[in-house]
Order: C-alpha cells, then structure tokens, then sequence
C-alpha cells in the first residue's frame, strides 16, 4: 500500500525499504543481554564446555567471560537483595566455595530464552533436557544463575564487567 493518498503503488520503492527497515528495527529491539553463572558444582563436574554448547545451539552469544573465585564481600554484595532471607549465609557459603564461570550471554530475548535452558531453580522440579535437570543436583547447588528480568541483567552486568570489557558480536 502506497503512503501518499493516490492509493497507487507509486511509492512501492519507499514502502519496501521502510518495511525493510522496520523489521530491521524490531530484531534489533528484542536483542538482550543477560547474566550467566555458572556455579561451583557444574565447574567441579568439569559441565562449562556442554552448559556453553546448549547456549550456542540455542542462539546466545558469549560476549563477555571470565572465571573467578569470588571472595566473600562480592558473593554478598552480588546476593544482596537476598540478605534478609534465611538461605543467604549458606547461598554466599557456597558461591565462594570454587571457582565459578561468569559470562554475558546475548541474543533475541536472551533473558527469557536462557531461563527456559536452565529449567526450574529445584532440579527435582525442573524439566528433562534442561541444564539443571542434567547437572544440578539440589536446590541449593543448582548449577546455574541467570538474571531474571531486563532491569536485573543490568544491574548484575554492571556488577561483574566494566562496559568495555563487553564484545560486540
């Protein structure tokens, strides 16, 4: 349909490069990054390279990485929102316990897509196929965090790597 009001295809040039255009603009909207860990009983069950294979096939890009052991003040300061719940001491216990390998994913609906890899936060609970189902042995050392919402991967982004420490991929 033409733009002007002669209802011709005269403009058919023009609406096919701004349709081109628009739906360019809507998947780059739905391009998010997200937080990853992956906690110290999947890095001591040697699972980074299979947990990073399932984010891969599944269109999330790894664009920022790094391994660390965390030291107690960053557990608790990463987990802070959970200070006041009776599972933080042994939460923050247990991410300081070994290493752990943080990484940005990116991708379309990232946030959402690797919340549905990682399966329900109870392995017992969660569904065959997914990273906890396969890796996880408890609730508590579940394999894996992954940020929950748009607002909460900045915060946990910014909290793990400076801006430029992110690639563009």
């Amino acid at each position: 349909m033409c733009f002007c009001v002669c209802g011709k295809d005269c403009c058919g040039g023009l609406n096919r490069r701004l349709a081109y255009f628009s739906k360019k603009r809507k998947e780059e909207m739905a391009i998010q990054r997200t937080l990853s860990i992956i906690k110290p009983d999947a890095v001591a069950k040697n699972v980074i390279g299979k947990i990073y294979s399932r984010f891969e096939t599944n269109g999330l890009r790894i664009v920022a990485a790094q391994m660390r052991q965390l030291s107690r003040a960053e557990a608790e300061g990463f987990y802070a929102v959970h200070r006041e719940r009776p599972f933080f001491k042994a939460l923050v216990d247990f991410m300081i316990s070994g290493p752990v390998m943080i990484q940005v994913l990116e991708g379309e609906n990232a946030i959402a897509k690797n919340r549905e890899l990682m399966g329900a936060t109870d392995p017992k609970k969660a569904e065959k196929g997914t990273i906890r189902a396969d890796f996880a042995e408890s609730i508590d050392a579940n394999a894996v965090h992954g940020s929950d919402a748009p607002e909460t991967a900045a915060v946990e982004i910014a909290y793990f790597f400076p801006t430029l420490a992110i690639c563009k991929r």
